[in-house]
């Protein structure tokens, strides 16, 4: 019999702003098949999501109405941007900070723990952590932090916010079992906050194999003149290094005429790389898409000739594996856990734009080396899947 486990996650699609939503639901999905229940705790009830194969609990429940509980946190905010994010959408500030309004969900994990019956308590990265302590101390039930980001990737290795370190370690302090999503973040999890290598267990994240269905779209008018089509799809902050894809783009169009840069995605550093595309002189060989999702997302990496991904720090890497399993040929960053899982790839150092430039020409100008780490790429992105991920997830729980 499967066990029943009360999840803490901050985002589900298609109300995702990044991987950690995309990678609740490949995770949740394939457990659910394999047996195991899971109520899945988001800040606010969200319209829209995917239901058929767990319960979404939230303050919009029937039994949770009367404590009033609606959070405007998302997984990418920091103390920054906290109040002027919520007010560009027209949402209410309850907390007097960040920190604040973390520490109200924490109060609400309690109260819903209290509620509902189940054997483990999972929460996902440092917002959720508290709720799960909080659950814990309660219930007396075990606890699994996941972490699929440290403060340390989110700044890039420096600018690390002492609040967030603080939550975090605490979060790993107390749980039975801590998950890296790879052995790269594990590292850091052992190095960093002094947690015994014995507690962490890596389960590096899978790939939606249906996303290979076919997706007919549009040509780009460029890809029927003939131009190359090099993607970034991402977050555009200081961790995805974005800014080091812009610069190897410059490098490539000096050498190369054929060659477009696709920018897919949203964040901080927007209109700072905006602004740099234009003092390099190459705006007209970049565009940018905003964020992109769904079809539209499939039919991005579908139409590329070659994916880039030049993280600064990368716990895993979904977008990589998405990319290969439209058919498209990958350049990762060696700072990423994707990277342990993937071979067929060209690998270089996030800052070595010179190298990465070099591999772009590469794989642009020779047919024979795309199609081979298109198609070796592809048979070996089919073996990591959510279920080999969620099978390692169901010998945790039954090690707790």
């Amino acid at each position: 019999m499967g066990k029943k486990v009360l999840m803490f996650g901050w985002e589900f699609p298609p109300h995702n702003s990044g991987g950690l939503g995309t990678a609740c639901y490949g995770l949740t999905k394939a457990l659910t098949k394999k047996g195991t229940e899971i109520i899945f705790v988001l800040p606010k009830k969200l319209k829209g999501m995917d239901e058929s194969f767990l319960r979404i609990t939230s303050p919009d429940a029937s039994y949770a109405k009367k404590y009033s509980f609606d959070s405007p946190l998302t997984p990418y905010l920091n103390e920054e941007n906290y109040v002027s994010e919520i007010f560009s959408k027209g949402g209410k500030i309850y907390g007097r900070d960040l920190f604040e309004e973390v520490s109200r969900y924490a109060s609400f994990g309690e109260i819903i723990s209290e509620r509902e019956s189940f054997d483990i308590i999972h929460a996902h990265d440092w917002l959720s952590f508290g709720a799960g302590v909080r659950a814990k101390e309660k219930t007396g039930k075990p606890l699994i932090v996941h972490v699929h980001a440290t403060e340390f990737d989110r700044g890039g290795g420096g600018n690390v916010d002492q609040r967030v370190y603080d939550i975090e370690r605490r979060g790993m302090e107390e749980a039975d079992r801590v998950i890296a999503v790879s052995g790269f973040t594990k590292n850091i999890i052992v190095q960093n906050y002094g947690i015994s290598e014995e507690k962490v267990e890596v389960v590096h994240n899978g790939v939606d194999l249906s996303a290979e269905n076919d997706v007919v779209g549009s040509l780009h008018k460029l890809k029927e003149a003939g131009k190359k089509i090099v993607l970034f799809v991402g977050r555009l902050t200081l961790q995805k290094g974005p800014d080091y894809f812009i610069y190897s783009a410059k490098r490539v169009c000096d050498f190369n005429n054929d060659a477009f840069f696709v920018v897919s995605g949203s964040g901080d550093m927007e209109k700072k790389l905006m602004t740099e595309v234009a003092r390099l002189g190459i705006s007209d060989r970049v565009l940018f898409t905003g964020f992109l999702r769904g079809k539209k997302l499939r039919e991005m990496y579908k139409m590329a000739d070659l994916f880039v991904m030049p993280s600064v720090s990368e716990p895993f890497g979904i977008t990589p594996l998405e990319s290969l399993i439209n058919g498209t040929p990958v350049l990762i960053s060696k700072q990423s856990g994707v990277s342990e899982v993937v071979s067929h790839a060209l690998k270089v150092d996030f800052w070595d734009v010179d190298e990465m430039a070099s591999k772009i020409v590469c794989a642009l100008s020779y047919s024979s080396l795309g199609s081979c780490l298109r198609d070796n790429g592809k048979k070996e992105v089919r073996e990591i899947t959510w279920d080999r991920a969620a099978e390692r997830c169901n010998n945790i729980y039954e090690k707790v």
